[in-house]
């Protein structure tokens, strides 16, 4: 857990912790801005990981494919998603959060436009899993990076506030696309979705900052740490001659970051994150990977296929935000806990409403449905933060996200599975509850053992 202690540790205005600072200071305008930055990076993070499944109805229409076949392209990203993420934690808690969130948002902004360009399944398929290593490494870093700059009593709704750029983003990704692929074909998403990060990059270059409880236990000078802190709490801290960070400063020897994450004292709180995020993610990409083939089949057009589909991740918006609020007030795994419940009634509900023919009641039992699953799991880095040591932070975020990854890969191959069974859509939903009651037992074992 990150430390309450008062700024100034020792002899008076020598020694200062970092995180005690920042957690006795206002949110300064600055702090603000990295947290637009990093809200920014998820959006864009999740316009381009969802983009595959708004233009799938368009390319079984153009290359003549059955929708079986693009199971290998909806996955693809996916794995790629996985494994960056569990590649870059480490780098991260080696090298630092921003050069790895720069080079992550460069490499998904180069595959991203490439595959604009594929002319097979196959060619694509290797085009979007290049894309998700850039896409699964930038995530957690920004995450990660939010946490230790945030302050601690808001620190969950701050994190879920640049979170939520990550299912707004793949919501944006369904309206923009039932605007622009009839009149420019599928490959416009893809182009779109790689000149804005192309654009965005120069921006964060010049303004994002490195996480000072990185630099502290990294052993940065007191003065690279101390220009950081004047940026972030407006004070000038040249007197300073030792930072330390709030959760005792250094690893320990012998262990690697990752070494810390499976050690006995974090291995249960590990597990119950990766098992909560991979069956949220089994969720989420089976619904945003196929849900609009799902729309089509029932006899929408591909317009409208698009734009209700667009409302599960939408819905996640204020989940995240509401969840965050209430995660800084009272036990932030029983929250969450609660919220999968929710969620696997709703998704039953879903299912049910649609033979009702009420396509309004549907599109609201969608949206309802999206803000329970997307906001929970919007919520688990938030919750998953203050677990974990600085020096095994952005490993402990990005390896729940990575193992969850595989989720997200068995919900989209177990769609195309389910629809070529020709299963009904109530059935294939109701399906899905377990997962949601899984995560949410997870959990609640997590809330019995941090008791937080």
């Amino acid at each position: 857990m990150y430390s309450h202690a008062t700024a100034v540790a020792d002899s008076p205005h020598t020694t200062l912790n970092v995180q005690a600072l920042i957690d006795e200071s206002r949110m300064s305008p600055f702090q603000y801005a990295v947290l637009f930055l990093c809200f920014t990076v998820l959006a864009l993070d999740g316009f381009d990981t969802a983009a595959i499944g708004y233009v799938a109805p368009a390319l079984v229409a153009k290359w003549g494919v059955a929708r079986s076949a693009l199971a290998p392209v909806l996955s693809a990203a996916l794995f790629g998603l996985a494994f960056g993420a569990m590649a870059a934690g480490p780098g991260a808690d080696r090298f630092g959060r921003k050069p790895v969130i720069l080079v992550s948002t460069l490499g998904f902004a180069i595959f991203s436009a490439l595959t604009a360009y594929a002319g097979s399944i196959q060619t694509m398929a290797v085009l979007r899993f290049l894309t998700g290593l850039g896409l699964g490494a930038a995530m957690p870093n920004a995450v990660t990076l939010m946490a230790e700059l945030a302050p601690a009593r808001r620190r969950s709704f701050i994190v879920n506030s640049v979170y939520v750029g990550f299912p707004l983003g793949a919501a944006l990704g369904g309206f923009v696309a039932a605007g622009i692929i009839p009149k420019y074909g599928w490959e416009s998403v893809f182009l779109l979705g790689g000149a804005l990060p192309l654009l965005f990059l120069p921006v964060m270059a010049k303004l994002l900052p490195e996480s000072v409880a990185y630099m502290v236990v990294r052993q940065y000078p007191a003065s690279a740490v101390a220009a950081v802190l004047a940026r972030i709490c407006g004070k000038d801290l040249g007197h300073v001659t030792r930072f330390v960070a709030g959760d005792g400063g250094k690893a320990p020897a012998a262990k690697g970051s990752l070494a810390q994450v499976l050690s006995g004292r974090y291995l249960l709180p590990s597990v119950t994150l990766w098992t909560t995020y991979f069956m949220g993610l089994l969720i989420f990409y089976l619904l945003t990977s196929w849900m609009p083939l799902m729309m089509k089949d029932a006899g929408f057009s591909i317009e409208k296929a698009a734009l209700l589909s667009a409302l599960f991740p939408l819905g996640g918006g204020i989940g995240t935000l509401a969840g965050g609020l209430l995660m800084d007030r009272f036990n932030p795994s029983r929250v969450l806990a609660f919220t999968y419940l929710a969620a696997a009634v709703l998704l039953v509900a879903v299912g049910q409403s649609l033979s009702g023919g009420n396509v309004a009641a549907f599109a609201v039992l969608v949206f309802a449905a999206g803000t329970m699953v997307t906001g929970a799991q919007a919520s688990l880095p938030a919750l998953a933060a203050p677990l974990y040591p600085t020096q095994a932070r952005a490993t402990g975020i990005a390896w729940m996200l990575g193992v969850g990854r595989f989720g997200g890969i068995l919900g989209a191959m177990i769609g195309g599975v389910l629809l070529g069974m020709q299963l009904p859509f109530s059935v294939i939903l109701a399906l899905l509850a377990a997962p949601a009651l899984i995560a949410m037992t997870a959990l609640a074992i997590l809330a019995k053992r941090t008791r937080n």
